[in-house]
């Protein structure tokens, strides 16, 4: 539920703070907060704000003790946005804003705990034998964010499922941090960073990793990238289900994120090998379009119409 309306200079300016971060560090993010009302999309700003900081602190060049570190003072800061301790004046504006967020919104804070968990996954250099095993990183590092979203969209009163919109909210992030992995292999394995399961690698001949444009001798990456996608687009339409659960601004703001990496899964599918040659990204008047379908219903429109089919 939202609260109070008026806003203080200083937390104003906090959330500035946060809107600029976000529009200059998450052009996709960016692209769908802009649909949903002022406290909505000051509300995700901040959540975005705070959770770059903790990626920044994982994908940075200090020791690894050094980032433990600074994640576990940043879970302090978080425990003091939980006890409502953050002054208007402090020097932070990302404690600033979030605290306000926390107070205007039910948020689940835990679940930035959970991001900071999956940080400390990325830290520690942990690989994923199975599916399932890639499924705890990904629900801390995405199914979470989704989770807090869900908190400031809210559902609508009376639509039928929403108990299951958590659910439904956590998936779509799996969905999306799936294709964030497909679209950056090659990047990772720069960095020494393997997310696909080892299972996965090794059953398509991917073992040796995707250090160099070129794919290992004889393995099946096209099979590879194709398997993934096939379980990123099913991830995406059990996630679509949240849609019929949102207001209009709130599911145009869901569906044109969402709908960008649905697009960018497409461009990969379609060119399996542009992820080992570069970063595979959509021009700024696709994600137009893409907006504009989410602004005019069309996609929660569809879903709900695929919902109502299932259950007939």
């Amino acid at each position: 539920m939202e609260g109070r309306t008026q806003m203080s200079a200083p937390v104003q300016a906090a959330y500035s703070y946060c809107e600029a971060v976000t529009g200059q560090q998450a052009r996709n993010f960016a692209y769908g907060i802009r649909l949903l009302p002022t406290e909505k999309r000051q509300a995700m700003s901040a959540l975005y704000a705070f959770s770059r900081r903790v990626d920044d602190i994982g994908d940075g060049r200090l020791e690894a003790a050094a980032k433990e570190e600074r994640l576990d003072a940043t879970r302090q800061l978080l425990d003091r946005i939980r006890k409502d301790a953050v002054d208007e004046d402090d020097t932070d504006p990302v404690a600033v804003a979030l605290c306000d967020t926390a107070r205007r919104f039910p948020l689940p804070l835990g679940a930035l705990d959970e991001l900071i968990d999956g940080v400390l996954m990325d830290v520690r250099g942990e690989t994923y034998e199975t599916w399932d095993d890639l499924k705890v990183y990904c629900r801390c590092v995405a199914g979470a964010i989704g989770r807090l979203s869900l908190a400031i969209f809210g559902t609508t009163n009376g639509a039928p499922g929403t108990e299951r919109a958590a659910e439904y909210a956590d998936t779509l992030g799996l969905a999306l941090q799936l294709t964030n992995i497909l679209r950056d292999v090659r990047e990772d394995a720069s960095s020494g960073r393997t997310y696909l399961p080892a299972d996965d690698l090794a059953k398509f001949g991917c073992g040796d990793g995707f250090r160099t444009a070129t794919p290992p001798a004889g393995a099946d990456f096209p099979g590879l990238v194709h398997f993934e996608v096939r379980r990123a687009r099913a991830l995406f339409a059990e996630g679509y289900r949240l849609l019929p659960l949102l207001d209009r601004r709130s599911g145009a703001c869901v569906a044109a994120m969402a709908g960008i990496y649905r697009r960018l899964l497409d461009r990969i599918e379609r060119d399996p090998q542009a992820v080992l040659r570069g970063r595979v990204s959509l021009p700024g008047r696709e994600k137009a379009y893409v907006a504009v379908r989410g602004l005019s219903g069309l996609d929660a429109r569809t879903m709900s119409r695929q919902t109502l089919r299932r259950r007939a």
